[in-house]
């Protein structure tokens, strides 16, 4: 059965670009999402993120007739969900998006229907879907019941793109795809191959599942070793950046940099699935976790120690006192503010100092609600005009344009090694 219409389930950073591209190769694309503001600015052929070139490929599909955004499912040849897993209580995985849009796609399935789940999610999920969707369709048959010859086909693709670049990298990075049987694999890989020029690896669900989630534990266990260097150096009054620099000149270390902490929706969240599930295993992975979530608190009481530095020094009263916090999206030159440290810290300050808290982060239009009522949000040279204490937070573009020598105030805390 071929692929007339494709229906993407959540719109956000990954579902909206993954819709476009589909859109791009003049395939019928429904997108769905409960929030109608978001759908309406996809149906004016706009966006309500901030991504490179994704702009311009929903205007043009929009325009085109290929693309349009709806509150509700409507009957579609695939269906891809692409909505959040975040955790919650003690970390535990909190599936209930996964479920809400397994839910509301059930009624509009049909015979020769392929579900992919693209949700970072714990080992078991696409499984799980499968039951949901099965105990909502009785009707119809699906691959735990009837294998190969099921009525829906099945199986997990997980993202594996970068934020800023996310149009780039869609398109040429290789998927895993795990497929509950063979035949939902080999549907899948028609699927994202209409736009994929990287490669379709195949494997089970289960260990498509395990696969992105082993890779941004990965990538949390490296941050977390340069994050606890950036602990030891601070202790020793060693600069943690002229010492990775020099590290990094063995032809087989390549530590990473360090930073406030480690946010986002993946690397911040996804390991917990894997210490959840294994518990007694996964040692390293639940430390990594540990050193990286404390990190913020220590830029916290780093920025506390600056501060009283500096009372003591300028003879100002607190309440005179202005700090300015620089970047609040979790990584460089992109507005997602999701499980960001930076927003953390800022907060965490913003509550602590009685004096005003200023914050330049050049990709918002607005302060979220959660900082608002406490912080002003300033340009740039507004800033570093105005504050007495600089706390650099995220290496944004803007801010590593500034030469560190026109950087008159003496106390900077430089999570990011920008002014250094």
């Amino acid at each position: 059965m071929s692929f007339s219409t494709i229906s993407v389930i959540g719109l956000g950073y990954i579902g909206l670009p993954t819709a476009a591209a589909f859109a791009s190769h003049q395939k019928q694309v429904v997108g769905v999402d409960i929030n109608s503001r978001a759908v309406d600015t996809i149906n004016r052929g706009e966006i309500h993120i901030v991504e490179p070139e994704l702009g311009n490929v929903v205007k043009t599909a929009v325009e085109n007739g290929f693309l349009r955004a709806t509150t509700q499912p409507v009957e579609a040849d695939a269906f891809l969900i692409a909505v959040p897993t975040p955790f919650k209580g003690e970390h535990q995985p909190d599936m209930k998006f996964v479920q809400a849009a397994a839910e509301s796609i059930a009624p509009v399935l049909r015979k020769g229907n392929l579900v992919i789940l693209e949700s970072t999610s714990p080992v078991g999920s696409t499984e799980q879907m499968a039951q949901w969707l099965a105990a909502l369709r009785p009707d119809l048959s699906f691959p735990q019941q009837m294998g190969d010859d099921a009525d829906i086909n099945i199986a997990y693709c997980p993202e594996r793109v970068l934020p800023g670049q996310v149009m780039v990298e869609l398109i040429k990075n290789d998927r895993v795809v795990g497929g509950m049987t063979d035949a939902c694999s080999t549907r899948a890989c028609e699927l994202y191959n209409i736009f994929l020029k990287g490669e379709c690896v195949v494997t089970n669900a289960r260990t498509a599942e395990m696969c992105k989630l082993t890779e941004n534990s990965f990538r949390d266990v490296n941050i977390a070793f340069a994050n606890e260097l950036s602990l030891i150096c601070a202790e020793q009054d060693i600069n943690v950046w002229e010492l990775i620099r020099l590290a990094n000149r063995h032809p087989r270390v390549n530590i990473l940099q360090p930073g406030p902490g480690v946010g986002g929706h993946c690397i911040a969240v996804d390991p917990w699935f894997i210490v959840d599930q294994n518990p007694e295993q996964a040692r390293l992975i639940r430390t990594a976790r540990e050193v990286n979530d404390h990190k913020p608190q220590w830029v916290f009481d780093r920025v506390k120690a600056t501060v009283a530095d500096c009372l003591n020094a300028s003879g100002k009263r607190a309440s005179e006192l202005k700090i300015a916090c620089f970047g609040l999206a979790f990584k460089p030159d992109i507005d997602d503010l999701r499980e960001s440290p930076a927003m953390d810290i800022a907060r965490h300050i913003a509550q602590w100092h009685s004096g005003e808290t200023l914050v330049v982060e050049p990709n918002i239009h607005q302060l979220p609600d959660s900082l608002a009522a406490d912080c002003s949000l300033v340009s740039l040279p507004d800033a570093l005009a105005q504050a007495d204490v600089l706390v650099m937070l995220v290496d944004h573009a803007p801010f590593k344009a500034i030469d560190a020598n026109a950087v008159q105030q003496p106390w900077v805390v430089d999570t990011k090694g920008v002014w250094r």
